[in-house]
């Protein structure tokens, strides 16, 4: 029987990164005539403009046209609508929304509604939700292709993710202890 593994959350950050952080820890308080600490401190910035969002996190925009846009999207994550139509509705372009989008949550609104489902997805089988209903409740075309998305997304299937998470719940360990953070 395969269990999930769980999402090690430190993966989002690349090795220099990390070693910049704890290089940057260690030097703190120290003198710095050089100004090494400083371009310590920048290339800590450069990486962190550079890191991908950490998987368990679904940023919120600030805009109230996009807050509108996710607001739908969050309470009907079947909606099909593309950006062309969103954009038509928000009276902006599919390209402006795109870069307005990307700009304010630093990812695409494809994107975002991928992780949506994930989300989404994760709450509805936790609740005792069939796969198939599901993939049908998040406007999958099939439930093969919400398996699909969900394998790409967590490295296993709903069912594997499911049963460490019962495997968890029971010893208080396994990804839907570690992963409690998604839900939040």
């Amino acid at each position: 029987m395969r269990v999930c593994p769980p999402i090690r959350r430190s993966s989002a950050f690349p090795p220099l990164l990390q070693a910049l952080i704890v290089e940057a820890a260690e030097i703190e308080g120290h003198g710095d005539a050089g100004g090494y600490a400083g371009r310590v401190s920048a290339l800590i910035l450069d990486q962190l403009r550079r890191a991908r969002p950490l998987p368990g996190a679904l940023p919120w925009p600030r805009d109230a046209s996009l807050v509108t846009l996710c607001q739908a999207l969050y309470a009907d994550p079947s909606d099909g609508r593309g950006p062309e139509a969103w954009g038509r509705e928000l009276g902006m372009s599919e390209r402006t929304l795109a870069r307005r989008f990307e700009a304010e949550l630093g990812m695409s609104l494809r994107s975002w509604r991928r992780r949506l489902r994930l989300f989404k997805a994760i709450e509805l089988l936790g609740g005792g939700l069939s796969v198939t209903r599901t993939a049908m409740e998040l406007g999958y075309g099939s439930s093969s292709a919400f398996v699909y998305a969900f394998r790409t997304a967590m490295g296993c299937s709903p069912q594997a993710y499911m049963r460490g998470a019962m495997a968890g719940r029971r010893t208080g360990a396994g990804p839907a202890a570690q992963d409690a953070s998604l839900l939040e």
